[in-house]
C-alpha cells in the first residue's frame, strides 16, 4: 500500500489507503477573508493563532498554510506564519502558494517534511516546482490541470495526473510523495461531478497507486445545506480511495462523516475513536462509573 509520510519537528503523519482519513485544516488562508488578510499584512497573527489551535483541537491531522494577500510580501508572510504555527502545534503542514519564491521561503524555515501545495501539469510549473520538492525532500500535491485548463473529462484529468507522477520520477521524487488532487467540480453546475470524481479517484488508486486529496467544499458550492452534502461526499470519496482532504475541521457534520468512513473502511480499529467520541458517559453513581474511575486512576 502506498504511504505518504509527512512530518513536523515533533510528529509524523502517514497518508495512505490503510490509514485513517487525513484531515488537512484549511482555515489559515486569507483568500475570501478580508479581516484575516488585513491582519496578516499588518503583522497581526492573532486570528492565525486562534485558528491554528482550534483546528487541531477539532481533530485536524495537518494544517494548510496560505499567505496569498494581494500587494503584500507573500514570501515573508508565509515564512513568518509557518514559524508561528510550528511553535504552537506539532502537526505537519501543507505549504500553500502559487508563487515559487514563497514556496521556497516556506520550505527554508519549515522543520520536518512538508507537503507542498501545489504543482500542476504545466511544463513551466513542473520545471520550477519539482526541483524544490527534491531539494527539500518534501511531498507535493499534484493538481490535475495543465496548459489546456481543467477538463470536465475525468480521463483527461487522469492523464494529467499520470504525467505529473512520471515527471516527478524524472526528478527522483517517488510516486508515494505525490498526492493527486483530482479537482472536484461543483455538483450544482455539473450534475455528474460526483460520479466523475469517484471514478477518477478509483483510477488514481488502482492504476497509479497514489494518494489523493481535494478541496472538499468545492462539491457543494452554490447549494444549500452544504455541510450535509460535504459530509456525504467525503465518506463516499473515502470509500472510493480518497485518503485526505483540505477542509474545515470546525464543522462537526463533515468530521462525523469522516469518522464514519474510517469505521466502515476498517481503519478505526475496534471502532475505538467512534466510541470515544459518541459513547454516552456512565451515569453518576453507577457501577460502570466506578469501574471507569478505577481504570482512570490506574493509568
Amino acid at each position: 500500500m502506498t504511504q505518504t509520510l509527512v512530518s513536523s519537528h515533533k510528529k509524523e503523519v502517514i497518508i495512505g489507503f490503510d490509514q485513517p482519513f487525513c484531515v488537512i485544516g484549511e482555515r489559515i488562508n486569507p483568500t475570501g477573508r478580508k479581516k484575516l488578510a488585513a491582519e496578516m499584512a499588518a503583522g497581526d497573527y492573532s486570528t492565525v493563532e486562534a485558528d491554528t489551535l482550534a483546528q487541531v483541537e477539532a481533530g485536524a491531522n495537518m494544517l494548510d498554510v496560505n499567505a496569498g494577500i494581494p500587494l503584500a510580501d507573500e514570501p515573508a508572510i508565509l515564512a513568518e506564519t509557518i514559524k508561528l504555527v510550528q511553535s504552537l502545534v506539532d502537526v505537519p503542514l501543507s505549504i500553500d502558494s502559487s508563487i515559487v519564491e514563497a514556496l521556497e521561503r516556506g520550505l527554508e524555515v519549515y522543520q520536518g517534511k512538508a507537503l507542498v501545495n501545489s504543482v500542476t501539469g504545466e511544463e513551466e510549473r513542473l520545471e520550477v516546482v519539482l526541483p524544490l520538492i527534491k531539494k527539500y525532500g518534501a511531498a507535493v500535491v499534484a493538481i490535475s490541470n495543465d496548459e489546456t485548463g481543467i477538463s470536465e473529462d475525468p480521463d483527461v484529468r487522469f492523464e494529467v495526473a499520470k504525467k505529473i507522477v512520471h515527471r516527478a520520477a524524472d526528478f527522483g521524487i517517488p510516486a508515494c510523495d505525490v498526492v493527486v488532487d483530482p479537482l472536484v467540480m461543483p455538483i450544482g453546475a455539473l450534475g455528474q461531478a460526483g460520479v466523475a470524481a469517484f471514478r477518477l479517484i478509483r483510477r488514481l488508486r488502482e492504476e497509479l497507486g497514489v494518494n489523493t486529496t481535494c478541496g472538499a467544499s468545492n462539491i457543494s458550492f452554490g447549494l444549500p445545506n452544504r455541510h450535509a452534502l460535504n459530509a456525504h461526499f467525503l465518506a463516499m470519496a473515502a470509500s472510493n480511495g480518497m485518503t485526505s482532504a483540505i477542509m474545515n475541521p470546525l464543522h462537526q457534520e463533515e468530521m462525523t462523516g469522516i469518522m464514519a468512513a474510517n469505521v466502515l473502511n476498517g481503519v478505526d480499529t475496534n471502532c475505538a475513536r467512534w466510541l470515544r467520541q459518541f459513547r454516552a458517559p456512565p451515569a453518576a453513581g453507577s457501577q460502570e462509573e466506578a469501574r471507569h474511575e478505577r481504570r482512570r486512576r490506574r493509568v
